[in-house]
């Protein structure tokens, strides 16, 4: 088998459009498809195929990438394209989909012939756009060669977290990750917010932890996003983040455990949605600290 590979990538959003084109760089012969076809036609211009179903879309395709909104749209989506899909193809499920969801998703993978692979990525906009995602993966050893390329063109370093992708083992990582980042980013909201409030520079705050154990990058580039005006495009969407946090509210739940600073993290994500930020960079939450006339 060659490296060069046919990859339909279904969605293509903020990191479903980044990764169908660094796959068509790799070399693959690359489909999209996109439930709102405006989104994926500037595909085209990079020599990749946009196709107007899913099931037109992953015809003849070794590997299906699916990046959606959530585990039910992955579902929808993967039962509109089952007409096309082709008995011992990989299926790179890359949604952040939730625990909850990976029963039905690996259990429809099955019933197709479809070989699984819980393969969530770390990243936002900029680092799909430059083929640096980190590639949390979960599926079968024998069948690794056939996804590696695909992990290879979309990211830097792939993690492999165990061989059976319906167990979610590259999932339950990716909600850890996502807690920290998504518990970091309202904390520096907050920190914008209350600075603001009692009238102090915020670049004081930032002279006062520069270079210590409390200071970090993220939190000063999700800042300057805020205090700059560059909310658009995001690199991670309000809304986007929100449906995370759920998610990991969720997971906890299952696993028994109150988390507190998750939950009230969600809310917060959610009031920032609402007042109409949701489709801005998550950084956007700093808003929700403020009524909606603010």
């Amino acid at each position: 088998m060659t490296d060069q590979l046919t990859v339909s990538v279904l969605g293509t959003g903020i990191m479903g459009a980044a990764m169908a084109r660094n796959l068509a760089r790799a070399g693959h012969t690359v489909h999209a498809w996109n439930r709102s076809r405006a989104k994926a036609e500037p595909l085209a211009a990079d020599g990749i195929h946009v196709a107007g179903t899913p099931a037109d879309a992953v015809r003849a395709a070794d590997v299906v990438l699916t990046m959606l909104y959530d585990g039910p749209a992955a579902l929808d989506v993967m039962r509109q394209a089952a007409p096309g899909l082709r008995p011992g193809a990989a299926w790179v499920q890359s949604t952040t989909a939730g625990i909850g969801a990976l029963g039905e998703l690996a259990g429809f993978a099955r019933e197709h012939g479809l070989v699984f692979f819980d393969a969530p990525v770390l990243g936002t906009r900029q680092p799909a756009e430059a083929g640096q995602l980190l590639v949390l993966a979960a599926g079968p050893a024998d069948a690794r060669p056939t996804v590696t390329p695909v992990f290879d063109a979309v990211g830097s370093r792939t993690v492999w977290t165990g061989e059976d992708g319906a167990a979610g083992s590259a999932t339950r990582l990716k909600l850890v990750a996502n807690s920290w980042v998504i518990a970091a980013t309202n904390a520096t909201g907050e920190v914008l917010a209350l600075a603001e409030a009692l009238d102090v520079d915020p670049d004081r705050f930032f002279d006062a932890i520069a270079g210590g154990p409390l200071d970090m990058g993220y939190l000063r580039a999700k800042a300057a996003l805020v205090r700059d005006g560059a909310l658009t495009p995001p690199q991670f969407a309000v809304a986007t983040a929100a449906k995370d946090a759920r998610l990991i509210v969720e997971a906890g739940e299952r696993a028994g455990l109150r988390l507190d600073g998750a939950a009230a993290g969600a809310e917060r994500l959610a009031r920032a949605a609402a007042q109409g930020h949701g489709d801005e960079d998550m950084a956007a939450v700093y808003f929700a600290s403020f009524d909606e006339s603010k």
